[in-house]
């Protein structure tokens, strides 16, 4: 099959085959769904949910803090609310609501059909909702976290928090994080792959390069959080003291792994925002953006940074003065690509002809707020002035003025521009604007005066003042704005939920959009692309304002689906060039039910029933590999047949499908979760006052070399394998999997004896504790690899894995080489580099 169309009978027999093989389907089978538009729309209804909740908690601390000497909440539970809602609008809103539009946007924007893993794009929506649930639960028992959003350690150990609420955070966190990372490696893959042909990267829409820089920040962002997470909850659950000065831990670690997630997840927010600023100024400019290499240049520039910043937010903890001044100077130098942005924005505004639109509202005000939030930055990152405010309403009015301006305010004008796509009716001016001054104002008089009460000293997280302290009338002027602020959101809301009866219907393109998304029909089907385009401009509908209509009409590619297959069109990562067919899997069970296991294994780990945690996570774990059962040449998937494209082929008979760049994005970020647990290893053996390093290693070297030669061995079969698989040649390939599998169980017996005849100390000594976690580490992957391998062996056997479905060996060795790699790395610096060094009593 070419990108040509094919025959057709005629348009609308194509849009009910279409249909037939893309509709959700109703009622209870509804939770089966995995079509992106959907899970976006339930992403970004449950962030609003979670959003409104936050709103609230932060009205409750704002009439706490409306008059001295307020007893209107007692301390225990403005503490729980202060945490809460930092944690709900941080984690449960501001990611999950930008993943949602993303999600739903970005395969309609760069034209295909759906996402390249939807299944795993509904495991995240899952993960998402169980774990949010969970979380904000506790607050409705009185048992929620009452250390602060970051849970500083020793604040959130067991010893100052002995109650669940800071296990919830750690656990009902690290679930929903699975839900950020899944949205990652899809969103990923999919700008990467499956942008519409002729579609090279410097063709790309802008929001495209947006999201695809926040998913990436994303996959190497979060794990170090997940890694923090897992060690806080082993010291409260087993004593182990990863944080706990006397066993050789130091609490400062946690800072440390907290700030490498939490200082990208301010860009992981605002990036998205400004992809938003950046799609829609052009619109209501009349004209292209200007200089859009730059703004490119200025994404990537901004997401790399970003991962260096983190020790600013740790000026005050005693780090070494070279370290403040690098890290001060880096804070400062992130402001050049952030104004490479404004820059282009304004210009573009300048040179155009600007209609002052509802949407356009909500970008001028993020201007003014954003820029006023980069101001208070940039003197945040001086450090002799950030030791004066450090902990002061200053750096809450900072933090608000970045992350509310630069992620509220442009998601504001997205939900507006977007809505009739949804709705297929127009918002309410009137409200609207409304609502747009109602927030403004309200924001500003809320956070602005709060930086003069930093200046005065009012220190953050304050339960109650006296007042003498002078703090008094500023604060009440701070909880009047958050007041009006909440009438405007208020506001804002009622249009969007009255205009989905009310409103006026909307014109095809109604604001005269460029991108491929105002192609569609509003709303647009399950397939969004009755065929797909051709796309070789960075304006498609400004240059062929009939597009829409040719699309409609199958006049391009895939204008067919009597196969039954759910069918889109895969390229090369760089050109856009098309190179296979890549066929989707169909509505599930499987995500659903393998998420409410690990929901299950979340509520067993809060209640300590550890048992009941355990089997939870097997059944989770063997849910997970029947779901990946369903692949490649599966009766339910593509099986070999006679209705097969030729050129090009469908991609599980190629060797390079999705899956394998799926694999790679996901040991990114497995990689970046490793690469945390080593820096907690040099870092404690180098700072912390009390770490003991024994005379000798409690490692057996010569089981150490013996597990990682019988794991080399399998590696390198394996590769020679692929080799022949690539050449044609299957013959003797189950057998030859099922051995490589057993070498792979070889080195996890030996890895097991390692572990066995090391006989750590985990719960009194952090040494003991990280070699612990190391050493399960690579067990816990060592025992993937030897299952992949495995099934793979079985799969071969019947039929499903071959010279003509060869794409799923090709997956499993990433995990192969990875395992390797991580192995071979712990043992030179857990085992042979304390060797070679020596001990340090």
């Amino acid at each position: 099959m070419s990108e040509t169309p094919r025959s057709r009978a005629g348009p609308e027999h194509l849009h009910r085959e279409l249909e037939a093989v893309w509709a959700n389907p109703r009622g209870w089978r509804a939770l089966t769904v995995v079509n992106h538009s959907t899970l976006g729309l339930r992403f970004m209804a449950t962030g609003l949910a979670f959003f409104l909740l936050g709103g609230v908690l932060a009205m409750l601390v704002r009439t706490q803090l409306a008059l001295p000497d307020q007893a209107f909440m007692a301390p225990a539970i403005y503490h729980q609310v202060v945490t809460m809602h930092g944690t709900v609008m941080m984690f449960l809103f501001a990611i999950p609501m930008l993943e949602g539009l993303a999600i739903y946007l970005i395969p309609k924007m760069i034209g295909t059909r759906d996402l390249v893993c939807p299944r795993l794009t509904a495991f995240g929506y899952w993960c998402y909702l169980f774990g949010a649930i969970i979380l904000f639960s506790s607050l409705l028992l009185e048992m929620a976290p009452a250390s602060g959003w970051f849970m500083y350690t020793p604040l959130s150990s067991g010893e100052y928090a002995p109650g669940p609420g800071s296990d919830f955070w750690l656990l009902g966190i690290t679930f929903i994080e699975i839900s950020a990372l899944s949205a990652g490696v899809e969103l990923t893959v999919s700008i990467l792959r499956t942008r519409a042909p002729g579609m090279a990267l410097h063709r790309m829409p802008l929001f495209a390069w947006y999201i695809l820089a926040m998913a990436l920040m994303i996959v190497v962002g979060f794990p170090p959080l997940i890694l923090g997470s897992v060690l806080l909850e082993l010291e409260r659950a087993a004593g182990m003291p990863f944080f706990t000065v006397s066993g050789g831990g130091d609490p400062i670690l946690w800072q440390h792994l907290f700030w490498l997630f939490g200082h990208p997840e301010v860009y992981i927010i605002f990036l998205p925002a400004a992809g938003i600023v950046s799609t829609l100024l052009p619109v209501f400019a009349g004209r292209p953006i200007v200089g859009y290499g730059w703004v490119v240049a200025a994404i990537i520039i901004t997401g790399f940074i970003s991962f260096g910043l983190w020790v600013h937010h740790m000026f005050t903890v005693g780090i070494p003065q070279l370290a403040q001044a690098f890290f001060s100077a880096v804070s400062m130098l992130v402001a050049v690509p952030t104004a490479i942005q404004v820059f282009a924005w304004l210009a573009t505004l300048w040179l155009g002809r600007p209609r002052m639109t509802l949407p356009m509202l909500w970008i001028l005000g993020f201007l003014i707020i954003f820029v006023c939030g980069g101001l208070t930055g940039v003197m945040l990152a001086l450090v002799p002035f950030n030791w004066q405010v450090h902990d002061t309403h200053f750096v809450v009015a900072h933090l608000h003025y970045v992350l509310v301006g630069g992620m509220l305010f442009p998601l504001m004008a997205g939900l507006i521009y977007w809505l009739p796509l949804v709705s297929g009716r127009l918002p309410s001016e009137r409200l609207g604007r409304l609502g747009f001054w109602l927030t403004f104002l309200g924001f500003n008089l809320t956070f602005l005066i709060m930086h003069w009460t930093g200046l005065l000293g009012m220190p953050r997280r304050l339960y109650t003042y006296d007042t003498a302290m002078g703090w008094a009338p500023y604060n009440l002027v701070s909880s009047v704005g958050g007041f009006m602020m909440s009438a405007g959101i208020a506001m804002v809301l009622l249009d969007l939920a009255l205009h989905f009866r009310f409103g006026r219907p909307a014109p095809p393109n109604p604001w005269g959009a460029d991108t491929l998304e105002w192609s569609l029909a509003t709303p647009p089907p399950s397939y969004n692309f009755a065929s797909l385009p051709r796309v070789e401009t960075r304006h498609p509908l400004w240059e062929n304002p009939a597009l829409g209509d040719e699309i409609a009409r199958g006049e391009h590619a895939l204008a067919d689906a009597r196969h039954g297959r759910r069918e889109l069109l895969g390229g090369e990562a760089l050109t856009g060039r098309v190179r296979e067919v890549i066929h989707l899997p169909t509505n599930s069970w499987w995500p659903l039910v393998a998420a409410t296991c690990l929901a299950v294994v979340c509520v067993s780990l809060l209640l300590r029933l550890y048992p009941l945690a355990l089997m939870a996570f097997m059944a989770a774990a063997l849910l997970l590999l029947r779901w990946s059962w369903e692949n490649g040449g599966h009766p339910v998937a593509a099986p070999l047949g006679g209705d097969e494209p030729d050129a090009p082929p469908l991609h599980s008979r190629t060797h390079d499908g999705p899956g394998r760049w799926a694999m790679g994005v996901a040991l990114l970020a497995d990689g970046a979760f490793f690469l945390s647990l080593l820096f907690g290893w040099f870092y404690l053996w180098t700072v912390s006052p009390r770490w003991q390093m024994p005379a000798q290693s409690p490692l057996s070297l010569p089981l150490l070399l013996a597990a990682g030669a019988a794991f080399t061995l399998g590696t390198l079969w394996l590769e020679r394998r692929l080799r022949s698989l690539r050449s044609g040649e299957d013959a003797g390939l189950a057998a030859a999997l099922f051995a490589i599998a057993a070498l792979g169980g070889l080195h996890l017996l030996l890895g097991g004896a390692l572990l066995w005849r090391a006989e750590l100390a985990p719960t009194a000594s952090a040494h003991d504790a990280v070699l612990l976690v190391a050493l399960g580490y690579t067990l816990i992957h060592g025992l993937l690899a030897s299952v992949m391998a495995g099934l793979q062996g079985w799969r071969a056997a019947l039929g499903l894995v071959g010279a003509r479905l060869p794409f799923e060996p090709e997956v499993v060795v990433l995990l192969w080489r990875y395992q390797l790699g991580v192995y071979w790395i712990l043992v030179v610096a857990l085992g042979l580099l304390p060797w070679l060094i020596g001990g340090r009593a």
